[in-house]
């Protein structure tokens, strides 16, 4: 399955580190989100053991502020 996503929301997406394999690699590898509150925060697990610049510590959790990444999950519950 292609992954679409609108280009003003890649534009946005200024600090990605990871070359943008979410969008790229065909096996879709990227941090799970494990919940969501209102499209807006999403809880995540990273399946990749490298820094990310939107990933952020809350508490015990952490919450992915990527606009790619959380309109891949917003589009597709992916």
């Amino acid at each position: 399955m292609k992954i679409e996503i609108r280009e003003e929301i890649i534009q946005q997406t200024t600090k990605c580190t990871k070359h943008f394999d979410c969008l790229t690699n065909s096996e879709h590898i990227y941090c799970q989100v494990r919940g969501c509150i209102q499209h807006k925060v999403h809880y995540v697990a990273c399946l990749l053991d490298q820094y990310c610049a939107y990933q952020i510590s809350y508490g015990e959790a952490f919450i992915c502020r990527c606009p790619t990444r959380k309109e891949i999950y917003n589009r597709y519950q992916k």
